[in-house]
């Protein structure tokens, strides 16, 4: 298996591909046990008009198709951010082994900034964690494009 930083690259790829589309740069991918990257997501809410378009749910659906099983057991999800409060609940459902996370969510982070929801003890799966793999390019990549957003609409 590779290394944490190695998979996150291939998260920032799909991120840089959601920023290409104007999406907010968020990029996610599944590793199954052995190493292999079975499901890959970029952010894309605006451009399919589905507010579940989020870089993680695209990434678990990518990867419960290549298994035939929308449970993924054993599996890892690379995503640049924090997850929200749906992508928690979508990896608990999807019975993902770990979560390992770039950049923190201050605002709607519900792993570990605004909540921990992934470690409730009233759910039935728990989902190991790893923050800040990489932040510092996830990061950048956010800021650099709500930047250049801000600045679009002070140019109006």
């Amino acid at each position: 298996m590779r290394s944490d930083e190695f998979y996150m690259h291939r998260a920032l790829d799909q991120a840089h591909l959601a920023a290409a589309a104007d999406e907010v740069p968020v990029g996610a991918v599944v590793v199954d046990a052995q190493g292999e990257i079975i499901g890959v997501g970029c952010n894309a809410p605006v451009a399919s008009c589905d507010p579940s378009g989020h870089a993680e749910v695209r990434a678990l659906r990518a990867a419960g198709q290549h298994q035939g099983n929308y449970r993924l057991e054993g599996c890892t999800l690379f995503v640049t951010l924090e997850p929200c409060m749906m992508c928690a609940g979508a990896m608990i459902h999807a019975r993902l082994a770990r979560l390992v996370y770039g950049a923190a969510e201050p605002r709607t982070g519900m792993v570990e900034s605004k909540a921990n929801l992934l470690a409730q003890p009233w759910f039935n799966h728990q989902v190991a964690v790893t923050g800040g793999v990489l932040a510092a390019p996830s990061q950048k990549l956010l800021k650099r494009f709500f930047t250049a957003r801000r600045d679009q609409l002070n140019q109006k």
